[in-house]
């Protein structure tokens, strides 16, 4: 990680305190929102100084599922939260995702493509590189564009409104928070359910995208839950990554393979002969990933039922 002095600036900047919040296992939901909106811009603050640098791509991967977590939480405790604040806040959360993502895609599909011609011969491994020049080009331009962001006011303001959400003291409130808790985290489970049960035997790529990402929120919405429900929820959030892992390398099997046709079309009818032969190697290796995890999603997807059943 990047020295820590850029990210100590940064936190006083936004004012956030010393000690994190902390919500205990009997505490209302709002509290428990508090507390994971805590812990997660402290993790986006620490993961700013190695984004911004660029070296380690990992550094905006965390910074990104930071972003990604607290919007789940204020999505799925909408019913505990005073939505004059939290759906504004979640909005521009949702802002600061998609500066980030174009960055990381990129970062995912360049390594991926790097990986896959790293065994390549060498005239082969030449001709991988001409394809890929336009995919290196964009990445400059998006970079550019995220430096932009993270440099603007408005960032700075989401996070100084992160940091008003977390230290905004919650009303007393009566409801049971393990039941609350657990009635959320069922609720998700239902509407990822409910969209498995609509799929066809042969779903397309796009119905299995949406798919994961309500894998996603229910497994958001379990770490939530978590602190309170225990070994249920803990095994629930396990089963749900899985899901979210097998789906996830269904996507950047399709996103990869439609990036190489791209690729290829976009350097003309010219092409270089080699070029051609390298991307076509790349695409039939794309598709034979994509039908690798197009078999097996089912069966991630029992294991999350057998852990939601459970809670």
């Amino acid at each position: 990680m990047a020295s820590s002095t850029p990210h100590r600036h940064l936190a006083r900047a936004v004012g956030l305190p010393a000690e994190p919040v902390v919500a205990g296992q009997r505490a209302c939901v709002a509290e428990h929102v508090r507390a994971g909106l805590d812990t997660h811009l402290r993790t986006l603050i620490a993961h700013d100084p190695g984004t911004r640098l660029g070296e380690d791509p990992e550094e905006l991967h965390q910074m990104r599922v930071s972003v990604r977590r607290m919007r789940a939480l204020l999505r799925s405790a909408r019913p505990f939260l005073d939505r004059s604040w939290s759906e504004p806040l979640r909005a521009e959360l949702g802002w600061l995702g998609r500066e980030l993502g174009p960055v990381r895609d990129l970062d995912v599909l360049l390594a991926r493509l790097r990986q896959e011609t790293a065994d390549l011969p060498g005239d082969e491994r030449a001709a991988a590189a001409r394809l890929v020049t336009g995919l290196k080009a964009e990445y400059g331009t998006a970079r550019v564009e995220m430096l932009s962001a993270l440099d603007s006011d408005r960032y700075l303001a989401l996070l100084r409104a992160v940091v008003k959400a977390t230290q905004t003291p919650t009303e007393k409130s009566d409801v049971d928070t393990e039941r609350a808790l657990r009635d959320l985290v069922i609720g998700q489970y239902r509407k990822l359910r409910k969209a498995v049960r609509r799929l066809p035997d042969d779903p397309a790529d796009e119905q299995l995208h949406a798919l994961r990402i309500r894998g996603k929120r229910l497994r958001y919405t379990a770490e939530l839950a978590q602190p309170t429900l225990g070994t249920p929820a803990r095994q629930l959030i396990k089963a749900t990554r899985r899901f979210q892992d097998v789906l996830g390398e269904h996507q950047d099997a399709c996103v990869a393979e439609q990036r190489v046709r791209e690729l290829l079309r976009d350097l003309g009818d010219d092409v270089d002969t080699t070029v051609a032969f390298v991307a076509g190697r790349l695409v039939e290796r794309e598709r034979a990933r994509r039908a690798e995890h197009r078999a097996t999603w089912r069966e991630a997807w029992d294991a999350v039922r057998t852990a939601a059943d459970a809670i």
